[in-house]
């Protein structure tokens, strides 16, 4: 299945690029995308061989007990030839830019050439996408070397990275836990050191969860500012793409190669470009943070320790911290539940015949979906615009709202033998 149009593929700002790579950042645990480019420069190594350590390594970690299941499909000979071509680059001089020959997976809710869109079920993605989205097309366009389709929760519809058709994607940090999810893979082939960055996508939490409880860093971007075309329609009015990242350097190149208007999406926004100058100041004094702290202790103590760690670094840096109210949040949880299966249940009713293909967790989730009514649906939209009203609100006195991405760390993986059949909608967000 694919999902592309023709797009309107601007190619990224490259000067945008190379001015976040200018910047240094430090303490990070994992190689970023500047490491990788180093490396090039200096001839240390090369973009085949990057490739072929990255493939070699990606089955190892399926051949581990119990395995990674990171990537659903991978093409080693597409995966070379790319190689081969930011190696000439790098040679003669003339990389596109610090992105060129960075290894990115990309979830498989995204349309690249040459793979099919599975979006983590088995029948859909019967042939494969004709071209790609463009995301795909912006971020090849910088010289990422893309090297496959990323595991996933089948449909995307609960936050954990179960997958009865292509393996449950675990946690690299520690395999008997759970990655997290929509955008499983992708989180766990950064955490592992597969790649520096990948693109996930997120309606509920898909991207920040499982950043989240693999210990790396993962952006919803503001709706409309990435190009949702060529991304399967799930849950359109709250889904969208963005990236997943070993460091806040590599969401800030990422972020910087694949946001920008797109004529072909009807939900893209005309915004200034990307400027992400002093995006690693260390003095925030002109920052001003806001914290609702029924909200922030709403979680496991472990999450909250972690949390109080960066708000006092982030105070100690200069940054304000504004205690702040946020009425009818369990309101708005419900109208966003309604939201987004409902959507889902749309999208999949396309596939009738296919109902009996799904996992019985997502069966279960979908019907669930179906007993909510139009008018619950027009009542949520509702107290959605309610609280897009009461957060416009709160951020006219604030830069931004600081709060756990999760409520609590990555859970054990109920049961040792696969396929593991599993769902909790409540217990990561």
């Amino acid at each position: 299945m694919a999902f592309t149009a023709k797009a309107a593929k601007e190619a990224p700002d490259i000067q945008a690029l190379n001015n976040i790579a200018g910047t240094k950042a430090k303490g990070f645990p994992y190689q970023t995308a500047k490491d990788y480019a180093e490396a090039y420069r200096t001839g240390k190594t090369t973009p085949v061989e990057v490739a072929r350590k990255i493939l070699d390594a990606i089955k190892e970690s399926d051949r581990s007990t119990p395995p990674l299941r990171a990537f659903i499909a991978i093409n080693e000979k597409n995966v070379i030839e790319q190689a081969e071509a930011s190696a000439r680059r790098w040679k003669s001089g003339k990389p596109i830019s610090p992105l060129d020959g960075v290894p990115v997976a990309v979830k498989d809710e995204v349309d690249m050439v040459p793979y099919p869109t599975t979006v983590g079920t088995n029948f859909l993605g019967k042939t494969p996408a004709k071209e790609d989205s463009t995301v795909v097309a912006r971020i090849r366009a910088a010289g990422a070397l893309l090297i496959g389709k990323a595991n996933m929760h089948e449909i995307g519809i609960n936050p954990n990275g179960l997958n009865v058709h292509y393996g449950h994607v675990r946690n690299p940090h520690d395999l008997k836990h759970d990655s997290g999810g929509s955008s499983s893979g992708p989180a766990a082939a950064v955490a592992a050191g597969l790649c520096p960055v990948s693109i996930g996508a997120d309606g509920g939490g898909s991207i920040r969860i499982p950043s989240a409880h693999c210990g790396i860093v993962g952006l919803k971007p503001t709706f409309g500012r990435v190009s949702e075309l060529g991304a399967a329609p799930l849950c359109w009015s709250v889904a969208h793409l963005g990236p997943i990242g070993a460091s806040v350097e590599d969401i800030a190149l990422a972020y910087a190669a694949i946001a920008g208007p797109d004529s072909k999406d009807p939900n893209s926004q005309h915004q200034p470009a990307v400027g992400l100058d002093g995006w690693n100041k260390a003095d925030l004094r002109d920052l001003t943070l806001g914290i609702y702290h029924p909200w922030f202790n709403h979680t496991s103590a472990s999450v909250i320790a972690a949390c109080q760690a960066m708000l006092d670094k982030l105070a100690k840096a200069g940054a304000r911290i504004k205690e702040i109210t946020i009425p009818g949040l369990d309101a708005m949880r419900m109208a966003h539940v309604v939201t987004i299966l409902a959507e889902m249940v749309t999208s999949m009713d396309n596939f009738p015949q296919n109902r009996g293909d799904f996992a019985a967790s997502v069966r279960i989730n979908l019907v669930l979906g179906r007993a909510f009514t139009g008018e619950d649906y027009v009542k949520a939209q509702r107290l959605r615009t309610r609280a897009i009203a009461t957060f416009n609100q709160v951020l006219k006195d604030v830069d931004a709202i600081i709060t756990p991405a999760t409520a609590m760390t990555a859970p054990l993986i109920p049961g040792t033998v696969e396929p593991i059949d599993w769902s909790d909608l409540s217990s990561t967000t």
